[in-house]
């Protein structure tokens, strides 16, 4: 059982999604992902642990290489759609309740930002790393985080920006999110974004990387 963990965890790491997937090469023809999450189901592996040992690794490993640039953009966006096969055959076990999210949190663009994907691959390290994430899009105003938080009561917020001319929206972002729910901790990242900036809006965490993001929820929020 433990040998079709680190399969999975490998084929994440590489980014083989399916049998059908040409990619990686040498791997043609063989299970990826997708099969193998759906064999451990079958085997008997319970949820939880397919979702710890086997994509929560996987993810890990790629957000280490990608924090350390061994492996760049294209391999990340491979490995989060190899995660995401594999948490499609979970997904019916968290709807149920058999396996736990570790909490929730909501994510967007600030507003006058139309940039997707930073948030996306951030949002797949989440989901991958055991949160139910909610994602507003891009161009999200304050009102919409403010009313997604009253609705969903996350644990965290993530703000996005890739503009510098945007940090400003963030700023005010942050700044309503507080005044409003100040016990939601706010993580932010973005190119343009630093540690010093998060401090001077008060945001409780930043991350430069996915993995340092979902580092930080962790720390932060269980």
């Amino acid at each position: 059982m433990n040998k079709i963990l680190k399969k999975i965890a490998y084929c994440i790491e590489i980014g083989k999604i399916n049998k059908s997937s040409p990619h990686p090469p040498d791997m043609k023809g063989q299970d990826g992902t997708d099969e193998l999450t759906l064999k451990a189901i079958e085997l008997g592996i319970s949820p939880n642990e397919i979702l710890a040992k086997g994509l929560i690794v996987g993810m890990q490993r790629v957000g280490e290489k990608f924090r350390n640039n061994e492996i760049f953009l294209p391999d990340v966006l491979m490995a989060a759609r190899s995660m995401t096969a594999g948490m499609e055959h979970l997904s019916p076990y968290f709807m149920s309740g058999d396996v736990k999210y570790k909490g929730k949190i909501v994510i967007g663009t600030v507003s006058g930002d139309l940039h997707d994907i930073g948030k996306k691959i951030v949002g797949m390290f989440f989901e991958g790393g055991g949160w139910d994430v909610i994602d507003l899009g891009v161009d999200v105003p304050a009102e919409k985080f403010i009313n997604a938080i009253k609705e969903h009561k996350p644990h965290a917020t993530g703000l996005s920006a890739l503009l510098t001319t945007t940090m400003i929206n963030m700023e005010k972002i942050a700044k309503q999110i507080k005044a409003t729910h100040p016990e939601v901790k706010i993580i932010i990242g973005g190119a343009p974004v630093t540690k010093e900036f998060a401090d001077k809006i008060g945001a409780d965490a930043y991350s430069p990387d996915p993995q340092g993001a979902l580092d930080l929820l962790n720390a932060t929020c269980t």
